[in-house]
């Protein structure tokens, strides 16, 4: 018998006695290897095995595929079910078309050529090759140089597959394998990304939460408490074994996705490297190297409030604080070192407990004379910020300012069309449906319907007429009571002036830093106006 049409053996293979082996037929085909023409086929492979071992008489153990998997990865389900069939003695004969079906990393080959295949008494050929482990040859002693090519070929072809991917990144193309929260693949377009409603709605009231000044441990703990799933336990994601807090949000995780501009509707791809084409290692690149395309997609996010969320988050890293909230958070600073203040929980002369800004260096290095105390009640240094704010905002945080704005808005949400618009198709739907009856009892009259088929269809006509009128008359007494509207955004006004000068959404937008010095004076610093200083 033949071997097929796309290769033969290159040299002679020796058998004394065929009967003693069992053999593991063991075949790879990588995506890359597809290129290469139908000889590389896993058929074809399979084909020129068999037919080898039929030829010597020898025994077939089982056959291994790996169909889909790079050369350079050792980790191959069907080679690591081949070493446990070895590790057992139930192989002692390991077949390939060539060197580089067994792999392509020329240190992991020639450890499994030179030091496993020999210490456990597995004979190896490459049938394309020549090799052979049972015999000495020529052959055999180029292997080595083999490898080598083999891993070459490999890398280059990483270089290029690694190549084609930043391309597509830079076109805005979405190469990734599982898309970020929020999102999902599109239906119809290759590479795009659409809105996935269910998590949109999740990812939506995170960016809610901080806008409205809660902190990320506050906002995970929250839906936790709720039991909303994590991304993770949402798209179904494996990732591994389970830790203690597995199906938890963090802290952490709410903080990277506020920061994620993909919720904008701009492509972020590149965030991470693998080390090597021989490993799985992922490197963390720095911001500067990602890759942003703008508008590739739907945003969930609109630019203000993505800015105004960033703005708060930049405002918490300036300090170390997790025990206590305060409106100054992040945004206080010494005037003489420029180290951010500390709050401590300190009891007054009246036996109360009051929160003090001290500062942080005072604290850390009080012997060595280094600073000042700068101690002061935090209440103190919050009210006149905010009594500052509030003669600043005085004359544009007005009712009569605000007044048109909230009835737009109420009207907005009421509706997506106007009143108007809806009294005027409601009428002409009730018009078109009197007109129906009185062609159906014209129908009737004339006998081209029976009277079974005209009460049914006149029935159902007539009622729908009185549904629609009823909603045309609830929409008249509701245009009858426009002021209601107004009185509603004036309540909303109160609540917001109320409201506005004592969370942190204001204090951040506003204040790029407060400086306190030593002589307890407090320094403004707004974010469009000059330092303003007040005792």
């Amino acid at each position: 018998m033949r071997g097929p049409i796309f290769g033969e053996p290159s040299a002679p293979f020796k058998f004394h006695d065929p009967s003693e082996y069992r053999a593991a037929l063991y075949i790879r085909l990588s995506r890359e290897d597809e290129s290469d023409g139908p000889s590389e086929s896993v058929s074809n492979q399979k084909l020129l095995l068999t037919d080898f071992a039929s030829l010597h008489g020898i025994s077939i153990y089982d056959i291994y595929i790996d169909d889909g998997w790079s050369g350079t990865n050792f980790d191959r389900p069907g080679f690591q079910r081949m070493i446990r069939d070895i590790e057992a003695d139930r192989v002692n004969l390991v077949i390939t078309k060539d060197l580089s079906r067994l792999g392509r990393d020329y240190i992991l080959t020639g450890h499994y050529l030179e030091r496993y295949f020999p210490e456990r008494r597995v004979r190896y050929l490459s049938l394309l090759d020549g090799i052979d482990t049972g015999v000495e040859s020529a052959a055999n002693d180029i292997t080595p140089f083999r490898a080598l090519l083999n891993d070459l070929y490999a890398k280059d072809i990483s270089r290029k597959i690694t190549s084609v991917k930043r391309e597509k990144q830079k076109q805005g193309l979405f190469i990734g394998g599982k898309p970020v929260y929020g999102y999902q693949m599109h239906p119809t377009e290759k590479n795009r990304l659409a809105i996935d409603p269910i998590a949109a709605l999740v990812v939506r009231r995170i960016f809610k939460m901080a806008l409205g000044g809660q902190s990320c441990r506050a906002i995970a703990a929250a839906l936790n408490l709720e039991g909303v799933p994590t991304p993770a336990v949402y798209c179904g994601w494996n990732l591994g074994q389970k830790g203690r807090y597995s199906g938890l949000w963090s802290g952490e995780r709410i903080s990277e996705m506020l920061q994620n501009e993909t919720y904008l509707g701009n492509m972020v791809q590149g965030k991470s490297v693998k080390s090597s084409y021989k490993s799985k290692r992922r490197l963390k690149q720095p911001p500067s190297e990602w890759i942003i395309v703008e508008g590739t997609h739907e945003p969930l996010i609109d630019k203000e409030t993505f800015r105004k969320v960033q703005l708060l988050l930049k405002s918490r890293r300036h300090t170390r604080s997790r025990t206590y909230e305060f409106p100054l958070k992040g945004l206080i600073f010494c005037k003489e070192c420029g180290a951010p203040l500390a709050v401590i929980n300190r009891p007054t002369a009246a036996g109360e407990t009051r929160l003090f800004f001290v500062c942080r260096t005072y604290q850390r290095f009080t012997k060595a004379g280094v600073c000042s105390c700068h101690a002061i009640k935090e209440q103190t240094v919050t009210d006149a910020v905010l009594e500052t704010v509030r003669k600043v905002c005085g004359s544009f945080l007005t009712s009569d300012r605000l007044l048109p704005i909230a009835v737009a808005e109420l009207k907005k949400a009421g509706s997506a069309q106007s009143p108007e618009t809806l009294r005027s198709l409601l009428r002409g739907r009730v018009a078109r449906l009197t007109a129906r009856l009185d062609q159906i009892y014209l129908d009737r009259l004339s006998g081209l319907l029976e009277e079974e088929d005209f009460q049914r269809i006149y029935q159902k006509a007539k009622g729908d007429r009185a549904a629609l009128e009823e909603n045309l008359h609830k929409l008249e007494e509701e245009a009858e009571r426009t002021l209601c509207v107004e009185e509603r955004a004036k309540e909303l006004i109160l609540e917001f002036l109320n409201d506005a000068y004592t969370g942190r959404r204001l204090l951040v937008d506003l204040i790029e830093r407060v400086e306190l010095t030593k002589e307890k004076q407090i320094l403004i610093y707004f974010r469009f106006r000059p330092p303003e200083a007040i005792s």
